[in-house]
Formats: structure tokens, sequence, C-alpha cells
């Protein structure tokens, strides 16, 4: 059985997004400043960034079997296309299902009965690989449910101020951490693995 992570590009003062949903090009700028070719699921992304972020990539997509995200993040990417980047089956936790799309397919399962259904369901599509989830409303559900075991952080050295915390109004607190247990240094961004303690 993998593990359930969840991981971010962060501004030092731990913001995913800046106000009124900006800052993505600060915080993703690591995926396109070097010369190693990375592929995506979407045909029309492609990623060129270092060979110390290539790897940390490469090794996050081959460990990784489903993800979850939340409603709000499905609609800003207008659902990647139709697929996302990294490739697998997106679990999208929702109160609202699209009535233009069915309720499962291998691009996108929607649930509706709360984050442990959700997670749930992914681990159920991911098998032995991991469970990732994105930040801010979903990572945030998730740790208070006890079920995160690894958060990723791609540090990225910008202050935005303000914005969407990765874990806006955590109820259970505080949260112990082990580590880092990776450290990864890119260009304009280091990559972080910790484990929660349990």
């Amino acid at each position: 059985m993998g593990k359930v992570t969840t991981g971010a590009s962060m501004s030092i003062d731990g913001y995913i997004a800046g106000p009124e949903e900006s800052g993505f090009d600060l915080l993703f700028q690591w995926y396109g400043n070097g010369d190693v070719e990375l592929p995506t699921g979407h045909p029309d992304m492609t990623f060129k960034t270092t060979k110390a972020s290539a790897e940390y990539w490469r090794s996050l997509i081959e460990n990784t079997g489903a993800l979850v995200v939340g409603r709000h993040l499905y609609d800003f990417t207008k659902a990647w296309g139709g697929r996302h980047p990294m490739d697998v089956t997106t679990v999208v936790l929702t109160h609202n299902p699209p009535a233009d799309r069915p309720l499962a397919d291998e691009n996108f399962v929607f649930v509706t009965d709360g984050i442990e259904a959700a997670v749930a369901k992914a681990k159920e599509i991911a098998g032995d690989k991991n469970v990732g989830l994105n930040g801010g409303q979903i990572a945030r559900q998730a740790l208070d449910a006890g079920l995160v075991d690894e958060i990723g952080v791609d540090l990225v050295p910008v202050l935005l101020g303000a914005g969407t915390p990765f874990f806006p109004s955590l109820g259970v607190k505080p949260v112990q951490l082990e580590g880092p247990i990776s450290l990864i240094e890119g260009k304009a961004v280091t990559h972080l693995t910790y484990r929660v303690k349990k």
C-alpha cells in the first residue's frame, strides 16, 4: 500500500497562491528554468527544468498512482484540458459533480462523501502507488482527518505577502513533522519532503 502525500510549490511566507489567485508565474517558474524536457500527461504541456528538479519530478510521477483535488482547482484549471499533467486518474471531491461528465472514467472520478471517501477511492485506484493531494482545503481536510503520511514543499524564493496558505485554518494543531527526509536543491526552488508524526 502506498502513502498519502500532499505537496505544493510554496512561497517562503507559506502561500501556494497569491491574492486573487495570482503569483503562479513566480511559484511555478522552476518548471521552465532549465534545459531538461519533461513531457506531461497533457499533450500541449512540456516542462523544461534543471536536472535536479527533473529527477525529483520523475520520481514523483513514478510513485504516484492517483490524485485527490477539490472542485475549485478542477474548475480553475478547466480540468487540465481533459487529463491531469501527472497522467493519472484524478479524484475530485465536490458537493456538485458536473452534469456534463460521467461520475467516473479513466481521467476523473467525482466523490461527494467527504475527504475520507475521496482518499479511499484514490487508494483503490492507486493500488501499491502513492496518492497525491493538492494543497489548500484538500490538504487541510486530509491532515485534520489524520490521513496524510508525507508533506512535500517545493520552496520558492519569493514572498507573496498574502493569498492561499498551504494548510488554511488547521483544526488539529500543532502538527509535528519529521525531517526533511528528502532535500533536493534545484534552480530557484528547494524540494523538501517531511514525514507526518502520528
